[in-house]
């Protein structure tokens, strides 16, 4: 086996190295800057050229022994040849690709194989062995169209707006907040950001990411030019006294949890869009098919469904144990209703099949 899971993350004997370790280690490869899949602390890191900003932003005084390479480039560590491909997941997000004595893995990360702008699009990586996600590994999980939900966020922003209040969105500050960002039509009002969204959305923007201005929330607070405002920030400030100072404010969030019939209201806001940098159902499914791989570890999520379906479609499939969380903010929502929903719905699935 060329990777093999510890108690620090999966590693790699023959080049002693590991992949997005949860504690700290002598060497990381790493798929991309979320806290669950970078940790301070290490000595050394390996990360993708388009992330290593947003990785520097997030390591602090960790980053001096960083380095990047492009996507594709090939890196000799102790004789295994370790690559970067896009993952499609946040700015930098990359697939892992390992080959050593014939052998070839790829750990996905997180990853989606929708295209954004804000963002390299994922790849298929063709490999023996290859690691997934599953943070939403269930059949109910299928994603409206990107635009669609973009145009419904900009509509629900107007409407507010014309009422005299302003608009919360909620996402995660790195990632889910550019794409958002990206997708806001400015013409609607000011597009405000909570300091740890513009300190990363400053990051996309040196990286040469087209977004439409925003303001620090602050900034507007003092000069009182709120009006009509859209404000993009981490779920963390719904319910504070911070938020209070905009005056009266409609809330929502951006998340694939959003899917899930009950998750509004377990967040406790007045809307939700269904938009995740994760694959679906359906989008996993296919990724796997098009890396060819013959065995598939899946990891993080539910694991089973997937376990299930791939096995019961000819290949070796197993769950492993780890501690990415996913989108953290998302992970909040309670899952519970995805499960029992879901039973029927996977039964039909995995027997119909959606794998192309």
């Amino acid at each position: 086996m060329l990777l093999r899971t510890t108690d620090r993350g999966l590693y790699c004997e023959a080049g002693d190295f590991y992949i997005d370790p949860w504690s700290p280690v002598p060497r990381a490869v790493v798929t991309h800057a979320h806290g669950d899949h970078l940790t301070w602390g290490c000595d050394a890191y390996l990360v993708s050229h388009e992330g290593a900003a947003v990785s520097r932003e997030r390591l602090g005084s960790w980053a001096a022994g960083l380095e990047s390479v492009a996507y594709g480039e090939t890196r000799s560590i102790n004789g295994v040849s370790v690559s970067l491909h896009p993952a499609g997941h946040i700015l930098g997000s990359a697939q892992v690709r390992l080959e050593y004595r014939g052998e070839v893995w790829v750990v996905s990360g997180d990853y989606k194989t929708d295209p954004d702008p804000t963002c390299t699009a994922w790849e298929p990586v063709r490999c023996h062995t290859f690691i997934t996600e599953s943070t939403f590994g269930l059949p109910i999980y299928r994603w409206p169209s990107q635009q669609d939900v973009l145009a419904d966020i900009n509509a629900w922003w107007r409407t507010n707006a014309s009422n005299g209040q302003v608009s919360l969105l909620c996402a995660y500050a790195l990632g889910k907040a550019q794409r958002l960002i990206a997708g806001l039509d400015d013409s609607a009002g000011p597009i405000l950001t909570h300091g740890a969204v513009e300190r990363m959305t400053l990051r996309y923007r040196e990286a040469g990411i087209v977004l439409p201005p925003t303001r620090h929330a602050s900034d507007a607070l003092r000069d009182k030019s709120i009006a009509g405002a859209i404000l993009v920030a981490p779920p963390s400030v719904t319910g504070s006294t911070w938020l209070r100072r905009f005056g009266e404010v409609r809330t929502a969030f951006a998340s694939g949890w959003m899917r899930v019939r009950g998750a509004r209201r377990r967040r406790g806001v007045d809307a939700g869009f269904t938009l995740s940098d994760h694959v679906d159902w359906p989008q996993l499914l296919s990724a796997v098919h098009a890396t060819g791989a013959e065995r598939v570890w899946v990891t993080h999520g539910f694991t089973g469904p997937v376990v299930r379906w791939l096995a019961e479609h000819g290949l070796d499939a197993r769950a492993i144990a780890t501690r990415w969380e996913g989108e953290r903010d998302d992970a909040a929502v309670d899952a519970t209703d995805a499960d029992t929903a879901s039973d029927s719905a996977v039964n039909d699935d995995v027997t119909r099949g959606d794998l192309p």
